[in-house]
């Protein structure tokens, strides 16, 4: 009902209208909220969740409240950097200093640098990191990209098909709409036999964002051009950039982003010394993590 093929003005207020008829629709079945619930379920959230069920209210709902019921119970925005620090030290999973061209956050993954073997703490550092780009999401924009670098990767130092279904599940049902395009650089043929595994536990819509490329072929080398300023990509995904990830350097980054988290969500005791100790006025706007 809200794609049209008309691009009038007309047009574009009457699908407004239905956009915000639909949103006010979804917050009365919802009912009222309070705590994390109301700073979490802002408009802008609201419309993902029904545009990842097509605008179906009840379907909507039925999504929003198992994500809240989620957050209430594995609580992610109280994830500390100290306790998902291990996974992070070779730099499999981080937050690049760049951003695409559309200004939107970017995670690279590289998961030929798997170095633990726990599946629970593997989730665990990956919603951490799914929370922190919504952090620092820039004003206005919702969605992230996915870089994932296939160097090094083997069926042996692959994860496990449980994670691979978990973390689809997380993405999806709890992050819906905040994945812009995931592109999977010059995976190696032996993949393919993991990807017929995994990609039955994606919607059509995540599927349809992942994209595969590969050196030499010119097409879907472009394609991830038109996302990225070659300048920033790292050479081992085709670009000029010599990124080396310190994993000091990028601690003290993500201490410095708790302190953000911590004082949007409200401070926890988790960070009261931090908070005490580091005077921190880090202040983070509201539409960089809920919308």
């Amino acid at each position: 009902m809200f794609h049209r093929k008309g691009n009038s003005h007309q047009d574009l207020e009457s699908t407004d209208l239905d956009t915000e008829s639909k949103i006010k629709e979804l917050k009365v079945a919802i009912g009222p909220l309070s705590g994390h619930g109301s700073k979490y379920c802002t408009d802008s959230c609201l419309r993902r969740y029904l545009e990842a069920r097509n605008w179906n209210v009840d379907k909507s709902k039925k999504m929003l409240e198992d994500t809240l019921k989620w957050r209430s119970t594995y609580k992610p925005e109280e994830i500390r950097w100290n306790e998902v620090a291990l996974e992070g030290e070779t730099g499999k999973l981080y937050r690049a200093t760049f951003h695409d061209r559309q200004g939107r956050t970017v995670l690279i993954l590289r998961p030929g640098k798997q170095n633990t073997s726990s599946i629970e703490n593997q989730i665990r550092h990956l919603v951490y990191l799914l929370e922190n780009a919504m952090l620092n999401l820039p004003k206005g924009q919702e969605q992230m990209s996915w870089l994932i670098d296939f160097t090094g990767w083997s069926l042996r130092n692959s994860v496990p098909v449980k994670s691979a279904k978990e973390t689809a599940n997380i993405l999806q049902n709890h992050y819906p709409e905040r994945l812009a395009i995931a592109f999977l650089y010059n995976p190696p043929r032996i993949f393919e036999a993991f990807w017929k595994i995994v990609k039955y536990f994606l919607d059509s819509k995540t599927f349809q964002k992942v994209k595969f490329v590969y050196p030499k072929n010119k097409d879907s080398v472009e394609l991830m051009k038109t996302y990225f300023d070659e300048e920033n990509l790292p050479t081992e995904l085709g670009g000029k950039s010599i990124l080396d990830y310190n994993h000091e350097e990028f601690s003290r980054l993500m201490t410095q982003d708790d302190l953000k988290s911590a004082t949007f969500w409200g401070s926890d005791d988790k960070l009261s010394s931090y908070v005490v100790n580091e005077h921190s006025g880090a202040e983070v706007a509201q539409d960089s993590v809920c919308d």
